[in-house]
């Protein structure tokens, strides 16, 4: 099986209008993971009627985010005149490319009942190629979300992107990207073969797994070899331990490896585009959102 790299907690941060995240990365220590910018695990946050949070208007330009919920509902809204509602088990995979102004804030009707808010949001980097691309949105409801599921029910896998199981995902993607979400009965195991040349990450949503005869927990990300730091095998493998059920993020992608450079909402290869977007950004070229 494919070896581990490094484990890494998740810190808890506040984001948007005060939003606890637990993010993994980036931190101090790890600025990307390539192609991946950042990973929040967004709660799981508990609200009462009136009171949830989301993140207001702000933009982004040289990337995308991928938007995945699994309790609560947030509705976007973009500069471009977008709308609609990211609900429990739906994707919103957002091309950001040559800018755009959005915000996610709680649905009205999760605002007025209140709830949980656990969902993610994952930044996938863009080749220098694609950064100044036309802003794309690819909303998918989870009823069409391919999932695979075992006959006695031990193993269950949600394709977002990329192919596991039999199932292909109905997500496109400008570079090679694996999005499962996968969840173990106790005892059982799940293996997927990630090319040995690409980034290959885990992240315990809850319950607790052994990952290449390491022991990983809640809010833990396994960062795991490639051909670069000694991997000998393309297999990932892990096994749910204990009396719960273990839930896991599993995304690989293949690196892009060019330079980044980074500011806020803003990611491209060189300083000079980064001074570039923000003034776009304070000029207004990346519009501004309008409510109605």
């Amino acid at each position: 099986m494919r070896a581990i790299k490094e484990i890494v907690t998740a810190e808890a941060v506040r984001e948007g209008a005060g939003v606890i995240v637990h993010r993994p990365f980036p931190t101090r220590e790890i600025d990307n993971i390539d192609p991946f910018l950042l990973l929040d695990h967004m709660g799981p946050n508990d609200y009462a009627p009136g009171t949830a949070k989301g993140f207001p208007d702000h933009p982004h330009r040289g990337f995308e985010t991928v938007s995945y919920m699994l309790e609560g509902a947030l509705e976007h809204r973009d500069s471009a005149g977008n709308k609609g509602i990211i609900a429990a088990g739906d994707v919103q995979w957002m091309t950001a490319g040559a800018g755009v102004v959005h915000s996610e804030m709680p649905a009205e009707s999760f605002r007025e009942s209140g709830g949980r808010l656990n969902g993610f949001q994952l930044w996938v980097n863009l080749p220098k190629s694609d950064k100044m691309t036309a802003p794309r949105y690819q909303d998918t409801l989870a009823a069409n979300i391919p999932i695979y599921e075992s006959e006695d029910k031990s193993v269950w896998v949600k394709v977002i992107a990329g192919s596991s199981m039999g199932k292909q995902a109905v997500i496109s993607t400008h570079i090679p990207i694996l999005y499962l979400h996968v969840i173990l009965q106790p005892g059982a195991s799940f293996s997927q073969a990630v090319p040995l040349a690409h980034t290959a990450l885990a992240y315990v949503i809850s319950g607790q797994g052994k990952f290449a005869e390491k022991k990983v927990e809640a809010d833990q990300l396994v960062i795991f070899s490639n051909h670069d730091n000694g991997a000998d095998s393309d297999v990932v493998t892990f096994t749910a331990e204990g009396n719960q059920a273990l839930s896991v993020l599993l995304i690989a992608g293949e690196p892009i490896n060019e330079p980044i450079a980074r500011y806020g909402p803003f990611v491209m290869n060189y300083p000079a585009e980064i001074k570039q977007a923000l003034v776009d950004y304070q000029e207004g070229r990346m519009g501004q959102i309008n409510v109605f």
